[in-house]
């Protein structure tokens, strides 16, 4: 039986811009509009956009909110004051991860967390659950607002002055890495955070869907002294994975802990107790069986993809683990990636195989993130 598969409220304007649409989590999004690797430089040297109203928004809200968030989520929410965000997993009590996201708090007793999209029911469901098991309660409001709002990325270097125009009484080029702030577009408010996924200064608007087409074509119009392009979802990949940046499904999923996934910064053990905490402080005590490393090839081999076989090197070698991401990077002209082995295996520099359509090209472990901006 076939599955309907779920439109944005941009689905319109990327059909006008005659973005290749694919499936992506349930979703028909666009994987590019000119090349990805276009798309991809376009990011890295000046700005584009991208549409990421497929992700979820869930609001919670009231006086114990903190302290369920606390007890839910690995990273610290008392070390944010209104305005600012962090990033953030979700565990179950095997450690695993049901999902990451960000977390911000908006004011006083209020939080807004994006989550994947692939993953918006089973985190509801999961925070509606353990809320239902929290002492207070009666003190917590939870709401999943994804189905009315929307959002777009903005990302590259150039993107400060055109959202300085899109927003100019709010003036988010103030802000910093991980701020967020209410800015008005056509007067309704809008929340705009400096954020990202591609490893370059950017923005995130998050909106109504009412008016997301119309601050779309508002920010292409403006956007155009600015060398603004519209992107897909390849290029968000591929600039996801230079920086080595997990994907939910990927290096992430309910059997993979934030320890093993080499997200273990973004675990608050000090806190106090959170879903998930005993599993975290034996691995982060005693190692975990297998890390999340990144790699990179020759020039000219074929690029890894998800699921090939990693081999150890030398007359011994054998399978010892597989391509959680990969592709061939843009940036660098090289096949690069990530992907689980034994931590005997994880050192930087350590030779590796990748197992290609049954050939094995050299690799080698390589140190996060696999790409870094040119000095100035």
């Amino acid at each position: 039986m076939q599955t309907t598969l779920k439109r944005t409220p941009l689905f319109a304007a990327h059909q006008r811009a005659g973005g290749k649409l694919i499936e992506f989590g349930g979703w028909e999004m666009p994987v590019q509009y000119s090349s990805i690797t276009d798309e991809h430089h376009c990011v890295r040297r000046a700005a584009g956009m991208f549409d990421i109203s497929h992700m979820g928004e869930v609001l919670v809200s009231g006086p114990a909110a903190e302290s369920f968030l606390n007890a839910t989520l690995t990273n610290d929410l008392r070390k944010l004051t209104p305005g600012h965000g962090q990033y953030t997993l979700l565990c179950n009590e095997r450690g695993g991860v049901i999902d990451d996201l960000y977390a911000y708090r908006t004011g006083a007793t209020d939080f807004l967390l994006i989550v994947n999209a692939s993953r918006i029911t089973e985190d509801v469901a999961w925070l509606e659950k353990q809320l239902a098991a929290f002492p207070q309660r009666s003190a917590v409001t939870l709401q999943n607002v994804s189905e009315h709002t929307a959002a777009v990325a903005i990302q590259g270097p150039k993107t400060p002055g055109l959202l300085d125009q899109l927003f100019p009484e709010a003036k988010p080029s103030r802000l910093k890495k991980n701020q967020i702030a209410c800015g008005k577009f056509g007067g309704v408010p809008v929340a705009v955070a400096r954020t990202g996924y591609t490893g370059e200064d950017g923005f995130e608007i998050v909106a109504p869907a009412t008016i997301i087409e119309s601050l779309w074509d508002t920010a292409l119009k403006l956007g155009h002294p600015f060398c603004l392009q519209p992107c897909g979802l390849g290029a968000r990949d591929t600039l996801r994975t230079e920086m080595c940046y997990p994907l939910y499904g990927h290096e992430l999923d309910e059997n993979t802990t934030p320890i093993e996934a080499g997200v273990g910064f973004f675990v608050a053990l000090d806190k106090g107790e959170f879903i998930g905490r005993n599993v975290l402080a034996e691995q982060k005590q005693n190692g975990v069986t297998r890390k999340c490393v990144a790699f990179k090839l020759p020039e000219k081999s074929a690029p890894p993809r998800p699921g090939y076989p990693i081999w150890s090197t030398g007359p011994d070698a054998r399978a010892i683990g597989h391509v959680a991401s990969g592709t061939q990077s843009p940036s660098l002209n090289t096949g690069i990636g990530m992907g689980f082995v034994p931590p005997q295996f994880a050192a930087v520099n350590t030779p590796l195989e990748i197992e290609v359509r049954g050939r094995r090209w050299p690799a080698v472990v390589a140190a996060k993130p696999l790409y870094r901006k040119p000095a100035a």
